[in-house]
């Protein structure tokens, strides 16, 4: 018998795919619903072999389908007051609390309801399902996944990213990298403080130098794709920073996170090159001054822009089943923009508000559940057309 919307929900959240945890639990069952459907599916693993992105291809393998794409992964309940069951769907006041109900097993609850729906239409192409792992952790599940899909099916016409944007067009976002900095110094008693190398001292070269940037890149005018965007330009921004031992002691370490943030109508790798150059610089520096001291960073991890399309697949079909005619962009990244990097016409719509994503006692509201599978089945009706 085939499962509703809902049952699915209440399946996936029941598996506590934290990013940090493994998701083949649910990857297993995934598999198993849609072996139930005589659709067999392909698993891509990461390199531990302990999560795997899934993907399948229902109907006809030809090309011109539609990608329903989705991740598997949620963000941690540690430290949240949660009143249910962070994993366990709950029903209240017209709302569905639990983790990932919005963000985004929501919507890969409504792709898999799809299934059974396709199969009982003539399609003339493809449904393709994606799920995808550690979205959450710098979208670093998807490339290999998709890079997979490339070769080993038909290319889809558009890719449907559901994360949840109360079911609007979403046809831009922001690009984002982050460096993982590590100043390494060398530690003397700091009333010696010229025979050392104080990791933390020469952090503040790089604080000083994100400030600058900023100041910068904020004293451009904004370019006509970024103009939409809030704020309309690239930020540069360090989160975290750790280091030292005591206050009498120069700083052995000192470890600090740079993050970029760039609208669409901006060239990221810009800013990623020009901040490399000045760590190499200060690397060398440092390394005269002691042979101890210096800077590693690594590029943890590069989202791109989703570039808005004019007239693409994705955004046309969108707006023709939806009505929205708005702009809509957003400031954070998706695996949207990892699709279209490798030639797909690529949109974001999904149900559900994006401010109760990674809340505690996540919701997504009924109604917008429901729009959701209703929006899905007009879109999967097209495949017959």
């Amino acid at each position: 018998m085939d499962l509703t919307a809902r049952q699915i929900l209440d399946r996936l959240v029941a598996f506590p795919t934290v990013s940090r945890d493994s998701n083949l639990d649910l990857i297993d069952w995934v598999e198993d619903y849609l072996a139930g459907h005589g659709v067999s599916a392909r698993r891509v693993y990461d390199a531990t072999g302990t999560k795997a992105a899934l993907y399948a291809n229902v109907g006809p393998e030809v090309e011109g389908g539609i990608v329903l794409s989705g991740h598997t992964d949620v963000v941690p309940v540690d430290g949240q007051d949660w009143s249910t069951d962070p994993f366990e769907v709950v029903e209240r006041d017209g709302k569905l609390f639990g983790r990932g109900t919005c963000d985004m097993k929501g919507f890969d609850a409504l792709a898999l309801a799809m299934v059974p729906y396709a199969l009982s239409l003539d399609l003339r192409r493809p449904l393709q399902i994606a799920l995808s792992y550690d979205e959450e952790v710098g979208c670093v599940g998807a490339p290999p996944m998709i890079d997979d899909m490339l070769a080993h099916l038909p290319r889809a016409a558009a890719a449907l990213i559901g994360e949840p944007t109360m079911l609007r067009a979403v046809t831009g976002h922001n690009a984002s990298i982050l460096f993982k900095v590590h100043v390494h110094g060398y530690e003397v008693h700091s009333s010696k403080l010229p025979e050392g190398v104080s990791a933390v001292h020469e952090a503040g070269r790089i604080l000083g130098w994100v400030n600058d940037r900023n100041d910068a890149i904020q004293a451009e005018p904004p370019n006509a794709v970024s103009a939409p965007f809030d704020p309309p330009f690239t930020t540069v921004h360090v989160g975290m920073i750790e280091g030292g031992t005591a206050h009498n002691i120069t700083a052995k370490d000192c470890h600090l996170n740079v993050g970029f943030r760039c609208p669409a109508g901006e060239d990221p790798e810009r800013h990623a090159t020009d901040l490399a150059a000045f760590l190499d610089a200060l690397d060398a520096t440092l390394r005269a001054r002691h042979p101890d001291a210096g800077v590693a960073y690594d590029r943890n991890f590069g989202v791109p822009a989703l570039r808005p399309e004019d007239g693409g697949p994705a955004e046309t079909l969108i707006r023709r089943l939806t009505g929205d005619n708005g702009t809509h962009v957003v400031t954070y990244g998706t695996e949207a923009g990892q699709f279209q990097e490798r030639g797909y016409s690529a949109v974001v719509c999904g149900p559900g508000d994006i401010a109760q994503a990674h809340q505690p006692d996540e919701w997504i509201s009924v109604e917008q559940f429901e729009a959701g599978e209703a929006l899905l089945r007009r879109i999967v009706a097209t495949l017959a057309e």
